[in-house]
């Protein structure tokens, strides 16, 4: 970073400077990207803010596609990489709709518990911005933004859950779900009803995360990936009636 990062600048304008200022900084670094960014902690020190905020803003900058985070290994600049392009892409070609609400049906609540009972305070702030900033978008927001947002909301939880497995199985999933075909039915099976349902489940589920309550997490986050498959099901019979 350069001296201009290392200026301190008021409180009350945390926020906003600390994403001003990492924007620059992926300015300058675009042409290193397998460079990871200095680390959270590192960031903190030299724009004189909280590690809370630099995450918060870090998770923006990941939900618009302009980062990627790997536990363990860092903070990178542009979109996630695929874990392995023809490894995704033969499990996308044989896989369908069913099979992978299927399987977050299974793993997704068991996230959600672990989250209960290990996120940290910080992690806690973040899923609860990121399901109240899903809460004043779902109503108006295009689709690919609602999948960005969406995406940084499971993925936070699945991050604070504490099992790097865990993680990269989820991340899996999460990669297939940007396959062309799915975000096309996902975004003719939302309803105005069911992004209203989707917005509100995202609150309660950050607040049971929030209160340690890692029943309640899982049987609404359970809920919540129910309401999608019910949702992609009803698009998908009625693709079928009409054809």
């Amino acid at each position: 970073m350069n001296e201009m990062t290392r200026q301190p600048f008021p409180a009350r304008s945390a926020a906003a400077d600390a994403m001003a200022l990492l924007r620059r900084l992926l300015q300058e670094q675009a042409g290193r990207p397998n460079e990871p960014l200095p680390t959270e902690r590192s960031i903190a020190a030299q724009l004189n803010v909280s590690r809370r905020v630099v995450r918060q803003a870090l998770a923006e900058l990941e939900a618009e596609g302009k980062i990627w985070r790997r536990q363990g290994k860092g903070t990178f600049i542009g979109p996630a990489p695929s874990l392995s392009a023809p490894t995704l892409s033969r499990l996308a070609s044989r896989t369908n709709f069913y099979e992978i609400m299927e399987v977050r049906l299974h793993l997704e609540p068991s996230l959600a518990q672990l989250a209960a009972n290990r996120a940290s305070a910080e992690q806690i702030a973040m899923i609860r911005k990121l399901a109240e900033r899903l809460a004043g978008r779902e109503a108006d927001a295009d689709p690919s933004t609602l999948e960005r947002w969406d995406s940084a909301f499971h993925r936070s939880i699945a991050e604070a859950a504490g099992n790097r497995l865990f993680l990269d199985l989820f991340e899996v999933i999460d990669k297939i779900r940007y396959d062309a075909a799915w975000q096309s039915m996902r975004s003719r099976a939302r309803t105005p009803e069911g992004k209203r349902l989707s917005a509100q489940q995202h609150l309660e589920i950050a607040e049971a995360i929030a209160t340690r309550d890692a029943a309640r997490a899982a049987a609404v986050m359970r809920q919540h990936v129910a309401l999608h498959q019910e949702n992609l099901l009803r698009a998908l019979n009625a693709e079928t009636a009409a054809s």
